[in-house]
């Protein structure tokens, strides 16, 4: 058992060494038995292992991490469970530390005590740590005009680039930027959408989304004027776009419309709005007006509702009739007025009788049709 006067002549003279500095040389100079090794980058969460030389004629030797001992001989002296002993012997003396952390990058120094002099291997350990993102906005509801700033804070090392990007460009709307606080000033409606923060280093890439939502009042898209008959069902129907979801009115002059009102049904499915006439009367004809509204204003169309007549057999009938006619006279001023035309008493006849046979024909179709 090591007296405590030694362990105190052993832990000053390493923290004497480490206090005191030790200049930057390649692993090897022979101008001196202090080594320095080059650096040990390692990523967060790796393990590490430090090892020494000895030699022949070794009477003490530890492991220190700035003021503390990690190792002396076989003997354990940090109370730390992710660091233990791999090797000592007369070659080496190799430690490893599992699972390291930000907290243990610094100097660690190998102290070896011969029977002449003390030498040292000091070694540098950096720790890379992959970025986080840990102050991010939260999902926005604006109004149109109002001036926005995202938010995104990160930790890591090397310090992490931050980026930002909307995930739902369209076109010329594009955005793109590099910092941790993200302005957009008066923001329109073509602004809304997902946006991207990206935190990267030479480590890792770590990503959050929020989304921003703008509201603005209705536009209500033009309405087209409809024709329907008598006795059948008319449709008239309202498109409006409106953050929040408008809700939508009809009127017919200054009186509102409701449905279940006359047999008139009104149907509204996310921006669009039906009002059905199932069996249009006289009365139904006119000008309707259809108002989409929502907590930042209002905006309307006026869609007119005509009579359309439809053809009837006696109607038919006359049209047929008058095609006719129109072109029998046709045919018998061709006949009057061609050049050197020569006619028996027969000609005029023939001439009539076929339009008047396919009228008969077509008469008759009409009838058996009706």
């Amino acid at each position: 058992m090591k007296s405590p006067a030694y362990w105190a002549v052993l832990f000053g003279m390493a923290i004497a060494l480490i206090q005191r500095g030790l200049p930057v040389r390649s692993q090897g100079d022979t101008q001196s038995d202090n080594t320095v090794m080059d650096n040990i980058t390692v990523r967060q969460g790796e393990t590490v292992f430090l090892s020494c030389s000895q030699g022949n004629i070794v009477t003490h030797t530890a492991w220190l991490n700035r003021s503390s001992i990690l190792y002396a001989g076989e003997d354990k002296w940090s109370v730390d469970p992710r660091v233990s002993l791999v090797t000592l012997n007369r070659d080496e003396f190799t430690i490893k530390i599992e699972n390291i952390d930000l907290s243990d990058e610094g100097l660690y120094v190998c102290a070896v005590q011969t029977s002449s002099k003390p030498r040292t291997t000091s070694v540098h350990i950096i720790v890379q740590v992959p970025p986080k993102i840990v102050n991010f906005s939260n999902s926005l509801v604006v109004n149109e005009g109002s001036s926005v700033t995202l938010m995104c804070l990160a930790n890591g090392k090397p310090e992490p680039a931050i980026s930002w990007k909307m995930l739902t460009q369209k076109g010329d709307d594009y955005i793109d930027s590099e910092d941790e606080y993200f302005e957009i000033p008066s923001i329109s409606r073509n602004k809304a959408g997902v946006y991207e923060c990206t935190a990267a280093n030479d480590i890792a890439v770590d990503r959050k989304t929020v989304k921003l939502v703008v509201n603005y009042p209705p536009t209500v898209f033009e309405g087209r004027d409809v024709g329907v008959s008598l006795d059948h069902t008319g449709v008239l129907t309202c498109e409006a776009d409106a953050v929040p979801k408008a809700d939508f009115e009809w009127y017919r002059d200054d009186r509102r419309i409701f449905s279940g009102f006359e047999g008139i049904k009104i149907e509204d499915t996310g921006s669009t709005s039906k009002l059905t006439f199932h069996n249009v009367s006289e009365e139904d004809y006119g000008n309707y007006t259809c108002v989409a509204i929502n907590k930042l204003g209002s905006s309307n169309t006026s869609i007119f509702l005509y009579e359309v007549i439809e053809p009837t057999s006696s109607t038919l009938l006359q049209e047929v009739t008058s095609s006719v006619l129109e072109q029998t006279a046709t045919e018998r001023n061709h006949l009057r007025e061609g050049p050197g035309a020569v006619q028996d008493g027969n000609s005029g006849k023939a001439g009539t009788y076929t339009p008047i046979c396919l009228f008969l024909t077509v008469a008759l179709q009409l009838l058996l049709t009706f």
